[in-house]
């Protein structure tokens, strides 16, 4: 990649649309670390999210058969650690200047397509501006969460320079995010035998987050991946499967129907469910609690000019409350906190949330009801586990090593679920149920599972989108003892430093991209912020000014 600058006064740069060599050579498998994206996959939530239509999209997704190429721009015109979008005719892509080496990739992240140029480069990775994800500049290859592709990339070069295992295992993954991570990172490290998933769903993986935000979005429109796209790489997939109980003695594992399987590594990423409520009318079929597209569908017709009552003030909460204003009559939102929001983000940000939308919280008040949701919480869904022998906390989570497995050997657990060492800090054991953090407890179990232990590096990072404004959030908070909030919460642009003692832990941030990739890139570099860095007012130093 890049071109030879030992010739004199090159004039300019050239991308050429094929794929190197060796993706040339890779049919199909890439996500999490290979070459190229996957044969004929397409962005994850390609409903669109918070980006506008790009008809000129390359087909970025598609390996060509031929190539174009294009002169796109003078060596001169990017500076060191700069990125541009360059038109190349058909498309566009996303040229990258580095250590004086040009680079060429494509110019969407495959998540939900936001455009890359307004993210963070740094250390040869491009970090997404909305939720995070990262790709090597030189081989495309996802290297953070959240996502399952990794992006094409194109030679470019100067245009005065002419050169330019065999064992019989059953791996039983119970669905989730983290289980599909897992599997498809088997499949991509030469994990040859029979691969099992099976979900409670009757659907195959789908963008969960967006039920919320998204409520007549349909199982096809939010799936991460088709049937066809697991039986292409041969990952058997079982649906409307419940499992009551697993035998670790005999290695199995039992469902409801009584069907048993053995197995000889387990992954179980099972997720959570809703905090049980005890409360007249449960069986009324107008209230709902959010789990599938069946039930994000059912809740925005039943409220189509009706009244609609959310239970409950969590984000899933208040992001069906919000995605419910332009179609309910009314909605009203009941929760026992003062300030939503206010463990997570603090108490002034969740007041300027708060403004976005009038909250009902008195006690006693009737509030008729044409759809009831309930969001007020989740709890692990791990109660199938607790004659099993694997260890589970007084709350329910399953506590895994740094390799995300149990205390009981062969069987790995992840996502929503787990108690796991989290390395920034000392090793504690913490839950983080994002969506980005159960992808790469998924790959680190895979991995671990293939005998090629890895511990978790990453920053946690969390996005929430409602009333057409979206809060990105990157680090870890929890225990915070101070909130440094720069710009207006008023206009609802700001960035908020979470400190602990005299450290940044954390950032949240409104209408200030892309400043919560900028403080994962430095918190992810292992350097540390401190609480005097931010509270001058001047954070210039955080704005990346490396795109154009």
């Amino acid at each position: 990649m890049g071109g030879c600058f030992s010739k004199p006064k090159p004039v300019e740069v050239k991308v050429e649309l094929s794929l190197l060599e060796k993706e040339k050579e890779v049919d199909g498998l890439s996500p999490n670390g290979k070459a190229s994206p996957f044969a004929d996959c397409r962005p994850n939530g390609a409903l669109a999210h918070g980006s506008d239509d790009d008809s000129t999209l390359l087909p970025l997704y598609h390996k060509p058969r031929d190539y174009v190429e294009a002169s796109v721009c003078h060596v001169k015109d990017l500076e060191n650690g700069q990125m541009r979008e360059v038109d190349l005719g058909s498309g566009r892509a996303l040229l990258i200047k580095e250590h004086g080496e040009f680079t060429a990739m494509g110019h969407k992240c495959p998540h939900y397509g936001a455009p890359l140029v307004k993210g963070v480069l740094s250390k040869g990775h491009v970090r997404c501006p909305w939720h995070g994800a990262c790709f090597n500049i030189a081989t495309g290859d996802i290297e953070d969460f959240p996502g399952l592709d990794s992006l094409p990339i194109f030679q470019t070069s100067l245009m005065s320079v002419c050169s330019s295992d065999g064992h019989h295992f059953l791996v039983n993954l119970l669905l989730g995010p983290a289980g599909l991570v897992c599997a498809e990172t088997l499949r991509q490290e030469g994990f040859t035998d029979r691969i099992v998933m099976c979900t409670m769903d009757k659907h195959p993986p789908y963008d969960r987050p967006k039920l919320s935000k998204s409520l007549e979005s349909t199982a096809e429109q939010l799936r991460l991946r088709s049937t066809d796209f697991l039986q292409d790489h041969d990952i058997e997939l079982l649906t409307e499967k419940e499992v009551v109980a697993i035998d670790v003695k005999t290695q199995s594992v039992i469902f409801e129907d009584g069907l048993r399987m053995e197995y000889r590594k387990l992954f179980i990423a099972t997720g959570s469910k809703p905090k049980p409520m005890n409360y007249k009318g449960k069986d009324v079929r107008n209230v709902f609690h959010l789990r599938t597209p069946e039930d994000a569908n059912s809740i925005a017709r039943l409220a189509n000019n009706k009244n609609a009552v959310i239970v409950g003030t969590s984000f899933v909460g208040m992001e069906v409350a919000a995605a419910l204003t332009d179609k309910a009559h009314s909605v009203s939102v009941i929760g026992i906190e003062s300030v939503p929001f206010k463990k997570a983000l603090g108490e002034k940000v969740g007041k300027a949330i708060m403004k976005l939308k009038e909250v009902v919280l008195k006690s006693g008040k009737v509030l008729r009801a044409d759809v009831c949701v309930i969001g007020a919480g989740s709890i692990p869904a791990t109660g199938f586990l607790k004659q099993s022998g694997i260890h589970l906390d007084s709350k329910g989570f399953i506590t895994v090593n740094k390799n995300m497995q149990t205390n009981v050997d062969g069987v790995f657990a992840g996502g929503d679920i787990v108690m796991f060492p989290f390395p920034p800090r000392n090793n504690k054991k913490v839950n983080i149920p994002h969506w980005q953090m159960a992808h790469v407890h998924g790959r680190v179990a895979a991995l671990s599972m293939m005998g090629r232990a890895t511990e978790i590096k990453t920053v946690p990072y969390f996005w929430s989108a409602m009333f057409g404004k979206t809060i990105r959030y990157a680090g870890y908070g929890d225990g915070f003892d101070d909130v440094i909030i720069q710009g207006d919460l008023d206009e609802l642009r700001f960035v908020a430093f979470y400190t602990r003692s005299e450290e940044v832990v954390s950032v949240a941030s409104m209408n200030y991209d892309p400043i919560v990739s900028r403080v994962a890139e430095v918190l992810g570099s292992g350097k540390t912020i401190k609480k005097r860095d931010v509270e001058t007012g001047d954070i210039s130093w955080l704005i990346d000014k490396g795109s154009q």
